[in-house]
């Protein structure tokens, strides 16, 4: 949260100083430079630099939502997994309790780490880490001996969707550590986007109006940088995946 602010007053800032900059250059340089052949040159280099970083950021935004609702499906996915996982052991019968009571804890953890701003219950501290504990669960499900055809159908089911949980944890880890616009990206954003407000600055004259209209843009661009790295941390920011089924699938389990 705090670096996308950062980034977004660094883009901003550099997008404002590049327009002032470009109306400073149009009072200083000599007049036969912005002759009109010179100025028909800068507006094709200007369409050709604007069209290059209007598709990169469009192509970043809908690779960042896509992303952005990849995760939360799979998330929401795996919670109503983790609610059928304690629904399979309690069919199975009650020697599975104290697995039930292990998978609980596993899973207020596991949210409590996510967001640890929200009420889970107690805190869950201690114990082997969280992928250590799913292993641990799962070997517990496999030394479970069934005695008829329903709880043999049971365990399998158990361990089916153990084995998705796993590979579904790894997954939330990499997104909370995502890396959709990386620095050099974002530096070669910045200094494409720098250079057109330039332009715009040296092609005209100085105003309160041609300032506001440009300070709009600037925002816009910066907003959309913003829109990029949000999107990349579904888990936390302004537009993060809702904690509420969360809540909902804690509470079940266990029931």
């Amino acid at each position: 949260m705090i670096a996308g602010h950062l980034v977004i007053a660094v883009v901003f800032v550099c997008l404002v100083a590049g327009a002032l900059g470009g109306m400073w250059l149009r009072v200083a340089l000599p007049q036969h430079h912005l002759g009109s052949e010179s100025t028909d040159v800068i507006k094709l280099v200007t369409g050709l630099m604007g069209t290059l970083a209007a598709l990169v950021l469009g192509l970043l935004i809908s690779s960042a939502s896509s992303a952005h609702i990849a995760v939360k499906r799979e998330f929401q996915q795996s919670l109503a997994d983790v609610v059928l996982l304690d629904r399979y052991l309690a069919d199975y019968g009650r020697e599975t309790g104290e697995i039930r009571t292990q998978i609980r804890h596993v899973a207020a953890r596991r949210l409590q780490a996510i967001w640890p701003s929200e009420n889970f219950g107690p805190p869950e501290t201690g114990g082997a880490d969280i992928d250590r504990a799913i292993e641990g669960i799962e070997k517990q499900i496999l030394a479970l001996s069934p005695q008829t055809q329903a709880q043999n159908w049971f365990q399998a089911r158990a361990l089916a969707t153990i084995a998705t949980l796993a590979q579904v944890h790894w997954v939330v880890v990499a997104q909370r550590s995502g890396d959709a616009l990386p620095t050099p990206m974002l530096v070669v954003l910045i200094c494409w986007t720098t250079a057109i407000f330039v332009s715009f600055g040296l092609l005209t004259k100085r105003n309160f109006t041609i300032f506001v209209c440009l300070a709009i843009a600037a925002g816009a661009v910066a907003g959309a940088i913003f829109l990029i790295l949000e999107l990349d941390s579904p888990f936390r920011g302004l537009i993060q995946i809702s904690s509420a089924p969360a809540h909902q699938a804690l509470a079940l389990l266990g029931q």
